[in-house]
């Protein structure tokens, strides 16, 4: 099974060598040239690795010298400094790029993947624990149920054989997944070749099958269980397929679980919730957790 790494000095290491890659630099040729936007980009992924925020990650860097010396830092940047490389550095675009650095470099020469499980997590908008939420409804003098109408929403699909993140949308919940098998599909494929998706029964879809088995080369293995359910054959001819051989010849199907896998070492290791309050700085966030997650993974 992958193991995340637990040394700070390494992930930091990774996340310079990936940002020098990916980034440039400077942003602009008169910038004051103090930082490089590869050592901001290493901070920021250090704010996630050790679940801080701005300030508490440029506390560790004063305290920390090895992390320093890894960095090539001669001195702290201030916490606004990171604040404002976040904005700029973390726009999808860069957030891809940067995504796809890590998957090349893990992957090394090796550009096909045989299976790859797509599935999608909620995140908590803040650190407010489930414990708070149960005892704020158990204490009040009537009875009540809190419910939050939004959350961050990652999207993610995962190769099964190591849980490497090999795409990842975010985006706002709650919604339904059946229209987000191609956009992630799409997504896999411009980094990888992939012979097989497996997803569950909230992305089944006839045009979903249709798309990626006739137009994509990829073969979808998806649970047809959307609609009444009845005695009779499911519409569609890759649905009444899934109906009747799923069992028998998908035996590989029980491998979809390793998304859930990957989403547990997230939520586990970088925290289940996002520090963004806007829908843009949610999604800076998410893209941030998942380049993480990819550098930590061994």
């Amino acid at each position: 099974m992958s193991k995340l790494t637990k040394s700070p000095v390494a992930v930091a290491s990774r996340a310079l060598g990936a940002a020098q890659y990916a980034l440039r630099r400077y942003a602009h040729r008169f910038s004051p040239k103090v930082y490089t936007q590869p050592q901001l980009f290493a901070c920021l992924v250090l704010k996630v690795f050790f679940k801080s925020d701005y300030r508490g990650v440029t506390a560790l860097l004063r305290d920390l010298a090895d992390l320093r010396a890894a960095l090539g830092l001669v001195r702290v940047p201030h916490f606004t400094t990171l604040q404002k490389a976040g904005r700029r550095l973390l726009t999808l675009r860069r957030a891809n790029r940067l995504l796809t650095v890590t998957v090349r470099r893990l992957l090394g020469r090796r550009q096909r993947v045989r299976l790859a499980a797509f599935d999608s997590t909620g995140l908590e908008c803040g650190r407010r624990s489930h414990y708070y939420v149960r005892r704020r409804a158990k204490g009040a003098s009537q009875p009540q149920k809190t419910r939050y109408s939004r959350y961050a929403k990652l999207e993610a699909a995962f190769e099964c054989g190591t849980h490497l993140l090999i795409a990842a949308i975010p985006k706002r919940g709650p919604a339904v997944d059946t229209d987000r098998f191609v956009p992630l599909l799409e997504e896999a494929l411009r980094r990888v070749k992939l012979t097989t998706a497996l997803a569950d029964a909230g992305y089944d879809s006839e045009p979903n099958h249709r798309y990626a088995r006739e137009q994509r080369g990829v073969r979808s293995v998806i649970p047809a269980a959307i609609g009444r359910p009845t005695a009779k054959l499911p519409t569609g001819h890759y649905r009444r397929l899934m109906k009747r051989r799923l069992n028998k010849n998908y035996g590989h199907y029980g491998q979809r679980w390793q998304a859930e896998t990957g989403f547990s070492m997230i939520k586990r290791r970088l925290g289940s919730y996002v520090r963004g309050h806007s829908y843009w700085s949610q999604c800076r966030d998410l893209m941030l957790l998942a380049i993480t997650y990819n550098i930590m993974l061994c």
